[in-house]
């Protein structure tokens, strides 16, 4: 929805309000047009009900207005007396406009000092846990979200099993532009496979401050921007449905490239501005290698496997012969996912003969931006798109910036021969309306990231990861299953990982033990 379209259903939202209140409102003592004025009505409503005025505030919030909508028609309804199981229920599955009924029906019996706490347990309860919900809603959308690992693409700075705290006040809070959802799910309810919101209506993009911004390096959350599911309980052959951006899938890779930034792939290696990225300490990117192997001497890989921390086994393999059958094949190895550090390692190992590190050269079409002319491992010149900054519109650079014209920035774009038409109008540049940015897993060659499909745009930032509260490893067995060296580390900072769990459990020792003596004194005082 446009900005125009916002303001004409507020406005719509505003007559609707007014028409079915307003009598209310008189009967509280108020003035009938005090119903009408946006916002003000809402201050004077919250007076009229007895509850804060910040609750006013709660209104305006998306997702969190789901829940103090029925919250506010149930107060109402209360306070004229409508205190019934009946009256509740037809409001809410009114949606509200039960009061319509009651506002020109009724006789209206106004309780201006009517009991606010529940009362009974049931309504306490139901009271306690909406508030708790509200609480735990804001805190998910506004400032930190719980997130899990799933996969290998950024292994070594982040496992499979680690359990992220995802910081959205670091690039700030992105309001939410899906306004009906369930709150602190993300595309689909849990346990089912339906979706867990309605894609309309949808608020413009909207970001609040942030205190930093994305660096060359961080570790970054996002929408996957081509992302697109099937209909939940489809039979197969449909086609997928467009998810709005907020409800994509959330990916987590490495920004390597910032707007302005020239990226090339040289061999494996990320290069920006024609210089070889450096990267962080704690950063280990992984390559393909092929290990060459004398059969006259054999070699304890378990033994290396456990030295270099190589959890993802699926990527030693054997070959596959031409028919299909693996097969053992003693004189080399592959690995997936190898660092430079354990390729080294593995060139220092009796029985080992060369360490090969595999190099993509060919052309292939899946390589962004499609034109079947790079590889994974060499790539580029790529200009990563800053906001405002103006690039010339050919055939050539055409394929760069197709998608950000007509998807990530909403325009109309025709071709007439080798004429560019956006919007219906000749156009042989064009600029850039947000922010873009190049994200890669440190994990090469086991990563499906932006060297696949192109930019993540500006509105598709979702947060930074700053804290792993868990690591599960699903390969452990017992009181190993979790990797206790990473619970309760930063991820980013310089030097390797430090836990401080150690002294997470010192601070809830001393609290309990506070408690339990400062407990005792009161009781020895009474």
């Amino acid at each position: 929805m446009t900005l125009y379209s916002w303001f004409v259903f507020f406005l719509a939202v505003q007559i609707i309000h007014f028409l079915g209140t307003w009598k209310l409102y008189q009967a509280a003592g108020r003035k009938s047009w005090e119903a009408a004025i946006p916002v003000y009505n809402s201050i004077v409503l919250m007076k009229i009900i007895g509850r804060p005025t910040w609750w006013t505030l709660l209104l305006f919030i998306p997702i969190i207005n789901l829940i103090m909508f029925p919250v506010v028609w149930v107060e109402t309804l209360r306070t004229f007396n409508k205190r019934s199981t009946l009256d509740t229920i037809l409001g809410l599955f009114t949606l509200g406009f039960y009061i319509y009924y009651v506002n020109y029906t009724q006789k209206l019996e106004y309780r201006a000092e009517r009991q606010l706490t529940p009362e009974n347990k049931t309504a306490d309860t139901i009271s306690s846990l909406l508030f708790a919900i509200i609480v735990a809603t804001l805190v998910h959308t506004y400032v930190v979200q719980p997130y899990t690992i799933p996969t290998s693409s950024l292994e070594k700075s982040l496992l499979i099993g680690d359990f992220l705290f995802v910081s959205k006040i670091n690039y700030g809070p992105r309001v939410p532009m899906t306004t009906v959802a369930l709150p602190m799910v993300h595309d689909s309810i849990p346990l089912t496979k339906k979706k867990s919101y309605l894609s309309w209506p949808q608020l413009p993009y909207f970001r609040l401050p942030a205190i930093e911004k994305i660096k060359r390096c961080d570790i970054v959350v996002f929408n996957w921007p081509v992302d697109t599911v099937h209909y939940f309980f489809e039979p197969k052959g449909r086609p997928g449905v467009i998810k709005p951006i907020d409800k994509k899938s959330n990916y987590v890779k490495r920004c390597v490239g910032i707007p302005g930034d020239s990226l090339s792939i040289k061999d494996g290696y990320v290069f920006i501005n024609g210089k070889k990225l450096d990267l962080p300490e704690r950063a280990k990117p992984q390559y393909s290698y092929a290990v060459a192997l004398d059969q006259k001497t054999p070699v304890d890989f378990e033994t290396i496997f456990k030295e270099l921390d190589i959890t993802d086994r699926a990527g030693f393999r054997t070959e596959i012969d031409s028919t299909g059958s693996r097969v053992e094949k003693r004189d080399t190895l592959y690995l997936g996912a190898l660092t430079e550090a354990g390729a080294q390692r593995f060139k220092q190992t009796p029985g080992v003969t060369a360490v090969i590190r595999k190099i993509d050269k060919g052309n292939d079409n899946a390589i962004f931006p499609h034109i079947n002319k790079w590889s994974q491992d060499n790539m580029g010149p790529i200009y990563i798109p800053e906001a405002g900054k103006t690039v010339a519109l050919n055939n050539v650079s055409l394929p760069f910036y197709k998608e950000i014209i007509t998807n990530y920035e909403g325009n109309k774009l025709t071709i007439e021969g080798s004429k560019f038409l956006i919007n219906g109008k000749p156009a042989t540049t064009y600029t850039f309306k947000q922010n873009y940015y190049w994200m890669m897993g440190d994990n090469r060659h086991n990563s499906e990231d932006s060297r696949y499909w192109g930019y993540v745009p500006e509105n598709h930032i979702v947060g930074k990861p700053v804290f792993i509260w868990m690591s599960w490893d699903t390969n452990g067995k017992g009181i190993n299953k979790i990797r206790w060296s990473r619970v309760f580390t930063t991820v980013d900072g310089e030097g390797q990982p430090q836990s401080y769990f150690k002294y997470f459990l010192i601070v809830l020792a001393l609290y309990f033990v506070g408690d339990f003596i400062w407990k005792k004194r009161r009781e020895n005082k009474a």
